[in-house]
């Protein structure tokens, strides 16, 4: 399956629960074809970015209005001090400089708002068993080493990423993690292998709900 086309279905309800209240003006950036709207409530204000053309037309069905272009290209069109929730699903890894996000987003959050979001998480046991006993870093189509991925996160890196633009950490759980088995005899060495590494090694990804100071 291309990368495309797990893009434009994913709907991540796996990230519903980080949502704490009802919100009633969303930003989603990155929405794919607006899977993840048809999870929240009709009667909301939602607003879609979203990069790829294909997607951002499909997008319009489910999501009243859709800025086309990425992130730096329709910031000006944000509206100031606005959206009460802003979603990241698996976005912030493509941006080129995700410093400035975390920077700018913030004029656009209102006073009560937050970031609900995913990222990958770069020291996932598949991907540590690739480079430390396979010696290989390859890029790929989808997954961790997604060949779009600009920045690669660790737990411990996010939450340093957080901490310096000024983001209380509200929620961070893990999202997509192996889980612990004693057979067969394969699964107990991995079973080892987190044991060694520590448990940030057991999540796909990181589920984080952060807002500004």
């Amino acid at each position: 399956m291309s990368e495309t086309k797990i893009y434009y279905q994913g709907s991540r309800p796996e990230v519903l629960d980080l949502i704490k209240h009802s919100p009633k003006r969303v930003l989603e950036l990155g929405c794919g074809d607006g899977s993840f709207r048809r999870l929240l409530d009709d009667n909301l204000e939602y607003w879609g970015v979203e990069p790829f053309p294909d997607a951002a037309e499909k997008a319009r069905k489910n999501i009243s209005k859709v800025l086309e272009g990425n992130y730096e290209e329709v910031l000006s069109d944000l509206p100031e001090d606005y959206f009460d929730l802003v979603i990241c699903n698996d976005v912030i890894e493509h941006f080129v400089d995700h410093d400035f996000f975390f920077k700018s987003i913030k004029s656009k959050i209102s006073k009560e708002g937050y970031i609900v979001g995913s990222i990958p998480n770069v020291r996932h046991l598949s991907n540590l068993i690739g480079l430390l006993w396979r010696k290989d870093w390859s890029y790929q189509d989808d997954g961790i080493l997604d060949r779009t991925h600009l920045r690669f996160f660790t737990e411990k890196s996010l939450k340093e990423v957080f901490s310096k633009h000024g983001y209380d950490q509200e929620s961070f759980k893990y999202l997509n993690i192996i889980k612990p088995r004693i057979h067969p005899p394969r699964r107990l060495f991995f079973n080892i292998l987190i044991l060694l590494l520590g448990k940030d090694t057991r999540p796909l990804q990181f589920g984080f709900r952060i807002k500004p100071k």
